[in-house]
């Protein structure tokens, strides 16, 4: 797990051998079955997870008990409600797992230290919310002006290996689409190959 960090942080940051002992030393590492809770709607959120192995969901849930992915999360990608995080207010989200994870844990409390401590660490997830905020303006814009067929294509394109990896039906949610018409658009995507 700690090797997995340790390769992602070095692709994307530069760091001395000892910053990035110390950010490893602070993170916890979890071990989190399938179907596993890390986030439930109601609790604050008060960390980010980094998913070394696995996959991890974000959703909500409307008045109807439907859900609605807001993101997956796989190898190599951080998951947390950013909203509750910031506010320290109930999450409106659920976190868990798709498939068995290992993830590293790290704190909103730990995140401001290494704020601190390492202002290549600050710069580091300024970037990161930088793009995931063109990543949801942009899937919001899909949302509103792309057909479903695009929308799935756009999925292929940010998630590559999801769409083996996933239910159907999960891949549906995150489209806000029914299932069948997923289908539908799979059979279409593999007829125009």
């Amino acid at each position: 797990m700690i090797e997995a960090f340790r390769s992602y942080i070095n692709k994307k940051i530069k760091l001395t051998q000892e910053q990035s002992d110390h950010w490893i030393s602070l993170m916890e590492t979890r071990k989190v079955v399938k179907q596993e809770y890390i986030l439930r709607e109601g609790e604050v959120c008060d960390f980010a997870a980094f998913v070394c192995k696995g996959c991890m969901r974000l959703y909500s849930l409307d008045a109807r008990g439907r859900e609605h992915i807001l993101q997956f999360a796989p190898e190599d990608w951080w998951v947390g409600d950013m909203e509750s995080a910031s506010k320290q207010a109930p999450s409106q989200c659920n976190i868990d797992a798709i498939e068995d994870s290992d993830i590293l844990i790290m704190t909103t409390k730990v995140q401001e230290q290494l704020f601190k401590e390492i202002p290549a660490v600050t710069i580091f997830f300024e970037e990161l919310i930088r793009n995931r905020q063109a990543a949801t303006q942009r899937r919001i814009i899909y949302s509103m002006s792309a057909s479903a067929e695009e929308r799935y294509l756009d999925f292929l394109k940010t998630y590559p290996s999801m769409a083996q990896r996933v239910p159907q039906h999960m891949i549906a949610s995150y489209l806000g689409i029914a299932p069948e018409s997923l289908s539908r658009i799979r059979k279409q995507v593999v007829k125009k190959k």
